[in-house]
């Protein structure tokens, strides 16, 4: 997960009205409550930066808790792959099959580096602390393994008899390549081929201040892609300047147009939904603005007024921005070189081949070289049905009454999109509830609340009983 996405939640609930917590009836012991906090602690004392190649690790230690609470062998499965520094693991509660094609849950074992002198406490010590959880992974995303692991074995333990099959999965490499996931679909798709997918690494509840006010369920994900425009030239004495010929004079005029581009405004059935429930949360001439986008065609003033706001203007459109910039080699030469990275984030079911021609056409120099350095990868939107969406309002209105829920297209990725592409349909549902003004993922002193960290493992519980029986959902 990236700590921008939480980041923008926060932004985009800054208006809305509060809603305190309210507590919720749950059937969960205090043997439940410390497993999960036992899971937890051992998956953050387990170091699985991606270059230790400690996440076999820590999937063979999620395995022997599930074999320990009585899962039969083959159906827990520790992957080891696409090499050997990487451990998936794919487990399976057996449902009748009644209900229909199982249903994945899903999280990340690996996590970011931390460095112990940057942080006032053991970034690989589970320690709770004022009302916290503190450790590398508490919130990306080791919270959503440990909350998958223990609610299985409480699941079992309760004698819960799905109607379908559930499928945990836990991948090794989702904060850097994204190489398990794609090799699971390609290699093993027999044992994670599900009619939908829930992710715990996107999607959640923001608080404002200690209050809920939104509760974001991710349907979407805009596509990663990342340009180098360069121009070039022979070079020479600095004494000689030729300014029509000089990289860094050629560079800066594209730069400004690129500056002052905005790619066309398209609404999405996820973005669409997303400004349909803001507009009715909004008062005033921000949810009149939130209507506006919604005309066919799109009300000018309204797409003015919200492409002002940058994290309304990434629902909008794809958006471009140059993030790096080099150029020359000595101060007293002339440059024979100046280029500049280009970061895109493109709308799904844009083409990636569209957005480069756009970006040829903004450079208008043909002596100037485009190259792709990533290969984007499409996440089309998946669909928001009420099959889908129905049970989660309902739990949520149960679990937390009098918070809405907003559905979100993010601007970053998660390993769903493999599985978008793969067919099937993938929603973020993390259900941990974080501070807008103190996201710490991937930074210092990373921290969960305690109290979020058990009403998710409480909501992913109900959620997967809904999901897996009759309960909400026929």
């Amino acid at each position: 997960m990236r700590p921008a996405r939480v980041l923008l939640w926060a932004l985009a609930v800054a208006a809305l009205p509060a809603s305190p917590p309210a507590a919720a009836q749950t059937t969960r012991s205090h043997a439940d409550s410390q497993l999960a906090r036992d899971v937890f602690r051992e998956l953050i004392e387990i170091n699985t930066t991606d270059s230790l190649g400690n996440t076999p690790r820590a999937a063979r230690a999620m395995a022997q808790r599930l074999l320990a609470a009585g899962f039969p062998a083959a159906d827990v499965r520790v992957l080891i792959g696409p090499d050997a520094k990487h451990g998936n693991l794919v487990a399976r509660y057996r449902g009748t099959g009644a209900g229909g094609r199982p249903i994945v849950v899903f999280a990340h074992l690996d996590v970011v580096p931390a460095r112990r002198a940057d942080w006032s406490v053991d970034p690989f010590t589970l320690l709770e602390r004022d009302g916290y959880f503190y450790g590398r992974g508490t919130t990306d995303n080791k919270a959503g393994d440990a909350i998958l692991v223990a609610d299985f074995i409480r699941l079992k333990q309760a004698g819960f008899k799905p109607l379908r099959d559930l499928i945990l999965m836990l991948t090794g490499d989702e904060e850097t390549a994204g190489s398990c996931i794609a090799w699971l679909v390609a290699k093993h798709r027999d044992l994670i081929d599900a009619e939908f997918a829930l992710n715990t690494d996107a999607g959640g509840g923001v608080l404002r201040d200690g209050h809920r006010v939104m509760f974001v369920v991710q349907a979407s994900e805009k596509v990663y892609a990342t340009y180098v425009l360069e121009a070039t030239d022979k070079g020479g004495h600095s004494s000689l300047p030729r300014p029509a010929d000089n990289p860094v004079y050629r560079l800066a005029p594209v730069l400004e147009r690129l500056a002052q581009y905005q790619f066309p405004v398209k609404l999405n059935e996820v973005s669409r939904a997303f400004f349909e429930r803001s507009a009715a949360l909004e008062s005033g001439s921000l949810a009149d603005d939130m209507r506006g986008v919604l005309k066919d065609p799109p009300d000018s003033a309204a797409v003015a007024h919200l492409s002002a706001v940058p994290f309304y203007n990434s629902k909008l459109r794809t958006t471009c921005v140059a993030t790096m910039m080099s150029a020359g080699h000595a101060e007293n030469a002339l440059p024979q070189s100046a280029r500049v990275t280009v970061n895109c984030r493109i709308l799904p079911g844009e083409p990636a081949s569209e957005v480069e021609a756009t970006l040829r056409r903004l450079a208008a120099d043909d002596r100037m070289t485009l190259r792709e350095t990533n290969t984007p990868i499409p996440s089309p939107p998946s669909p928001l049905t009420a099959a889908i969406v129905g049970p989660i309002e309902h739990l949520v209105a149960e679990q937390f009454p009098g918070v809405p829920v907003v559905p979100v297209m993010e601007a970053g990725a998660t390993d769903g999109l493999f599985l978008r592409n793969a067919g099937i349909p993938t929603y973020g549902v993390s259900a941990v509830f974080e501070e807008q003004n103190d996201v710490r993922a991937h930074g210092r002193d990373e921290r969960l609340g305690v109290q979020s960290f058990y009403e998710a493992l409480e909501f992913w519980f109900r959620m997967m009983q809904a999901f897996a029986s009759d309960r909400l959902t026929r």
